[in-house]
């Protein structure tokens, strides 16, 4: 059940979750492009690049995971250990298709590498409830069947009800979803800031982009994010903002409409150890008889993925994962699929009794 702020209860009618037709490789801001983008940078440009971080994206992005449509990743052993019966959040993952329109003001751009969830939250109760209308009924819109639906007309009422429950019910989520692992993500995320800032001072933007992740190419003041169509944007000195995250583990995100900067929000560094999946005595027996990385890498294949996306999530280089996913398929525990362009590695049915 839904209880607003006015003390009333609403009773959904409808089951959670709603179906959310899944496009990859976007999540849906007023524009997050979806396919590739070609950003030319100017002399400008290159002067004002930044990082940043958002509990309050964080938060939306694991609301995201809640739903069995969307792939968990890393994040299974995290999503094991939450308990959402109380916790009902369809109006909020409405607003959040998986292809369509995500109302901007639900997520303010993020300021600094250490903003506050209570500071983001404050904007997000701030917004006039004329905007809150008019982005509501165009995220609604954009989804055939939501506005008809009895979590859609619950939105379609009064914008400032539907905006003090709205922050209600994101605040919900960041208490029982984020907060009690914020620790570990925020600790995740600086170690990130801290490496990818190192790697810039040493050699500029070619070093960062050279491995900051598999999608991301540089070349000669041109960063291109790669699939899909061509589309071309020349910058005029905007910069860029750089996002590590940890939730939204699987996709490299870009938004370059107002209210945001330009902005690329990637996954963090190290995902791959987050939750430490070796701490329980079956995986650090799994690591003593096949080694430590190789339980590791096993482990974390809950959905096939390729060498140089293994390397990533775990801060690993590209030839050490290969090498040890070498052995892993010569004993029959990983099978590798072309897909596209690369090799994606997943378990075998031997891989998956080993690690039960």
């Amino acid at each position: 059940m839904i209880v607003v702020p006015d003390g009333r209860t609403l009773r959904p009618l409808v089951p959670w979750p709603p179906v959310i037709r899944r496009r990859p490789n976007h999540f849906s801001f007023r524009t997050v492009v979806r396919m590739a983008i070609t950003l030319r940078f100017s002399p400008a440009d290159l002067l004002r690049c930044r990082f940043a971080s958002s509990p309050m994206f964080e938060t939306l992005s694991a609301v995201r995971l809640l739903s069995p449509r969307e792939g968990v990743g890393p994040h299974r052993r995290w999503l094991d250990t939450i308990d959402t019966r109380e916790l009902d959040l369809r109006p909020i993952a409405l607003l959040q298709p998986r292809r369509g329109y995500t109302p901007d003001f639900l997520a303010p751009p993020p300021v600094s590498p250490h903003a506050r969830f209570e500071d983001e939250l404050a904007a997000v109760a701030a917004t006039d409830p004329d905007r809150v209308r008019a982005e509501v009924r165009r995220s609604l819109a954009e989804s055939p069947g939501a506005a008809e639906s009895a979590t859609g007309r619950l939105l379609l009422g009064d914008p400032a009800l539907v905006l003090r429950t709205l922050v209600s019910l994101v605040r919900q989520a960041w208490e029982v979803l984020v907060e009690p692992v914020w620790p570990q993500i925020r600790g995740l995320l600086d170690a990130d800031v801290g490496f990818q800032t190192r790697r810039m001072a040493e050699g500029g933007l070619d070093r960062l982009f050279a491995e900051l992740h598999p999608r991301l190419r540089w070349n000669n003041g041109v960063l291109t994010r790669e699939y899909g169509d061509d589309e071309r944007r020349d910058q005029r000195g905007e910069g860029l903002v750089l996002v590590p995250s940890a939730f939204k583990w699987d996709q490299v995100i870009v938004i370059v409409d107002p209210p945001w900067q330009p902005t690329v929000i990637y996954p963090a560094r190290g995902l791959g150890t987050l939750w430490q999946p070796l701490s329980a005595d079956r995986h650090a027996a799994l690591g003593r008889l096949i080694g430590t990385t190789r339980a590791v890498l096993l482990l974390s294949l809950d959905e096939p993925a390729s060498t140089t996306t293994l390397a990533h999530r775990h801060a690993l280089a590209a030839g050490t994962v290969s090498e040890h996913l070498s052995v892993l398929r010569e004993a029959g525990f990983v099978a590798g699929e072309r897909h596209r362009h690369e090799i994606r590695y997943r378990r075998t049915p031997l891989g998956e009794a080993v690690l039960r």
